[in-house]
């Protein structure tokens, strides 16, 4: 079952060398960047040799690692410059992969997909509203269920999917409200009551969160802040893990930074763009002792320029399903931007001192030397970017990344990954970690290999898809309800939409997606290869959806690294995010 870690050969340590100095040359000024004992399980020596910063001594890989996730909510990669702990626990002592994804950045089909390895096209949860939602996911067999085969306990904290506890159970037929899913030992999940319930509260209220206590509602915390609650809780459930010898996974699900209530009397109240049309506005609930922390460093919306300028103002160049969602961004819209993009830090903040708490006490127990841990979240938002106000689902780059740290037993160093990783990729990793078989054939590849041993080169394509993203059309290719489908791969962006027309960026020259080369002939090749390719995987499964690119759309492992390093300088340079 698990993936063979290769050795370091002669010629992987010059690759690694040259990775080095071309990562070095590009993105200087970028990122700073009690149980008894199981069976360990050595790292490859490249893991230090190709991609850390900083070396710390590390007890070797268990054969069963314990295994923590934790994921946020609408999470950027940026919004980490917020989170301090995270940086220093994990990043500092661990793996960042720079190129990770989210292929449906919305929150039901992201996690959904998590939980199964699944595409959306293979698990069909295509929307958080009916038909769709929780009540359209079949959760009978799930990461859970494979890792409580393996010999794992499993428990789960925080937001399921949307509309659980107020859709009907897919596998049941029954209310979900009180209904544990297959696979969990221990299941503490927020929960949306339905009409009518005696159940005070929802997942989406800061302030008052209902969980589902293994099959008993607990409504006890009205006035108590959710993100201290799920970090309460996190941190109960280690506890009582820890006490027993088989290894165990925890996936510890964060709101923040989602938006939710109460809402704060001074949030912005219809707002509206330079043309007068209401712009897309959402903001977090944030306790009163974290308001204005980072005020006088947050100066302007995360998609605004560093000028202080909307950074997209001709979109003549786009399909029509995106020129008519542009909204001239004015005074007015600005400043909700930066309201909004204030209140989601000060979230991230609260949630990576309660991260910090779990880390803790995975240390007092002794856990640690056998837990690795994971951040990351289900999907990225665009803030500004492309005059859409403020939205997630398309597939442009701050909505389809999100960030993604690991460190465990062999991992204590700071090392950069620039392979790809994709949320159906990540929970084939962690099930290749554990040793344990797939609930259903994975659509994503093991990134193991990468993740103890270094880069590989980007060689297979992340599908991206998404609804509710064209206007009408019938494109006989589109079978499904998909209104867009497109390839991700090292340098190259490529979308195409139902009701016509597709996007093409060279990410390298033009990171921000400003300038669309779908027609320009200086890139028909690259044309001409995803074009070939997209038939073939637009509705792939299993292996079908992890074909080799050919030569024009690969990239070896010091060509990706430095595209990567290019692409985070650039946007670095015209954002001015300080990551």
């Amino acid at each position: 079952m698990r993936t063979t870690v290769l050795k370091a050969s002669g010629a992987a340590i010059g690759v690694a060398l040259v990775v080095s100095l071309l990562v070095a040359l590009l993105a200087s000024g970028g990122r700073t960047t009690s149980a008894p004992p199981r069976e360990p399980r050595a790292p490859g020596p490249s893991a230090t040799a190709a991609t850390s910063d900083v070396v710390a001594e590390s007890p070797a890989m268990p054969e069963q690692p314990n295994v923590v996730l934790v994921m946020a909510d609408d999470m950027r990669v940026d919004d980490l410059a917020f989170a301090p702990n995270l940086r220093r626990l994990i990043a500092r002592h661990g793996v960042t992969f720079e190129n990770s994804f989210s292929p449906f950045p919305l929150c039901c089909p992201a996690r959904a997909s998590f939980l199964t390895g699944l595409y959306a096209h293979n698990h069909k949860v295509w929307w958080h509203d009916p038909p769709y939602g929780y009540g359209a996911f079949d959760d009978s067999r799930t990461l859970a269920t494979s890792l409580r085969t393996a010999g794992y306990r499993t428990g789960f904290v925080g937001k399921y999917l949307n509309r659980y506890g107020l859709a009907t159970s897919k596998v049941t037929g029954e209310p979900s409200l009180t209904y544990v899913p297959n696979g969990w030992d221990d299941w503490r999940a927020a929960v949306e009551p339905p009409a009518g319930s005696s159940v005070h509260g929802n997942t989406y209220d800061y302030m008052d969160t209902p969980f589902n206590v293994n099959g008993t509602i607990d409504n006890s915390h009205r006035g108590v802040y959710q993100t201290d609650v799920v970090g309460d809780i996190s941190v109960g459930m280690a506890r009582r893990f820890a006490r027993r010898a088989k290894p165990f996974f925890m996936y510890v699900n964060y709101v923040a930074p989602h938006h939710g209530m109460p809402r704060a009397p001074d949030t912005p109240t219809d707002v509206r763009d330079d043309n007068g049309e209401l712009l897309h506005f959402m903001t977090p609930a944030v306790p009163d002792w974290v308001r204005g922390r980072f005020d006088r460093r947050i100066t302007r919306g995360s998609g605004i320029a560093r000028t202080g300028e909307q950074v997209e103002t001709d979109v003549r160049d786009k399909p029509e399903a995106l020129r008519v969602r542009y909204q001239p961004e004015g005074d007015e819209a600005k400043a909700a931007l930066l309201y909004a993009t204030r209140r989601r830090a000060e979230a991230v903040y609260v949630m990576d001192r309660n991260i910090a708490r779990l880390v803790a006490e995975l240390k007092r127990s002794g856990e640690w030397d056998r837990t690795v841990f994971a951040f990351t979240s289900d999907n990225g938002m665009i803030i500004g970017e492309h005059g859409l106000g403020m939205t997630k689902v398309r597939a442009h780059e701050p909505s389809l990344r999100v960030p993604l740290l690991m460190t465990g037993p062999g991992l204590r160093t700071a090392g950069r990954r620039y392979d790809p990783i994709s949320t159906v990729d990540l929970t084939a990793t962690l099930l290749d970690l554990a040793d344990a078989r797939p609930p259903h054939r994975p659509d994503g590849t093991s990134r193991l290999t990468t993740l103890l041993d270094g880069d590989q080169g980007w060689r297979t394509p992340v599908v991206t898809e998404a609804i509710h993203t064209a206007l009408g059309g019938e494109d006989p290719l589109f079978k499904d309800r998909r209104s867009t489908i497109g390839i991700r791969v090292s340098r190259y962006s490529y979308t195409r939409y139902r009701g016509g027309g597709t996007e093409l960026y060279d990410l390298v020259v033009d990171p921000r997606e400003d300038t669309n080369v779908a027609d320009d002939p200086a890139y028909a090749d690259v044309r001409r290869a995803l074009d070939a390719l997209w038939p073939r995987i637009k509705d792939c499964r299993g292996r079908d959806c992890v074909p080799q690119l050919p030569d024009v759309l690969a990239a070896d492992p010091a060509q990706n690294a430095a595209d990567t390093a290019s692409y985070w300088k650039q946007i670095d340079a015209a954002y001015g995010w300080g990551r």
